[in-house]
């Protein structure tokens, strides 16, 4: 198989990675196979960028966020590091999106924003990306059934002492052991 130029020199992609798993892996390499550099934006990068949205009111809670920026912007480069990329081929910011007018603020709007929908959480944020005028890419669209891995589940698992580690990257695992991030979910949980 050839190696054909990316589609778009810059592209943006996002996500909470609050646990990042195997499933968000496969979405930050999808995106990356379309750009020569990926910008990653983590959102509810703290909490007064954090707001609760009647399309999706479980991701504003303690239990959903129980990881800091810091924490998961060292989580992604560990992992996207492990699956081979380059330093020079990402970077990682903060990502508002639930104050959509101050994306400007940390990415470059002229880049591609790539996206997945799953449910009306995803269609609003596409929303978001349309009102201010950005250039999209639905990477894929399926039912919330079809989604795949839920950081949630992984979440509810370590809580619950149950096996975990199959879900994520081994750099992940090794880092949430290291943190002792089980003994921070069941606090947060009580």
């Amino acid at each position: 198989m050839e190696n054909k130029e990316p589609e778009y020199d810059i592209g943006v992609i996002h996500g909470r990675f609050q646990i990042l798993h195997n499933d968000h892996i496969k979405y930050l390499l999808a995106g990356k196979q379309l750009c020569n550099h990926l910008v990653v934006g983590i959102t509810n990068p703290d909490p007064s960028l954090t707001r609760d949205s009647e399309a999706n009111p479980h991701r504003s809670t303690p239990i959903a966020n129980p990881l800091s920026y810091y924490e998961r912007y060292i989580m992604v480069q560990r992992a996207l590091l492990e699956q081979g990329l380059k330093f020079m081929e990402f970077s990682i910011v903060p990502f508002p999106i639930n104050v959509p007018e101050l994306i400007k603020y940390y990415v470059p709007i002229d880049a591609i924003f790539f996206l997945t929908i799953y449910d009306d959480w995803g269609r609003q944020k596409k929303q978001f990306f349309e009102s201010l005028g950005l250039k999209i890419h639905v990477l894929w669209e399926v039912t919330l059934e079809n989604k795949g891995l839920s950081s949630s589940d992984i979440r509810e698992a370590m809580i619950k002492d149950k096996q975990w580690e199959h879900f994520v990257p081994l750099s992940v695992a090794n880092l949430l052991k290291e943190w002792n991030i089980i003994s921070r979910l069941k606090k947060i949980s009580r």
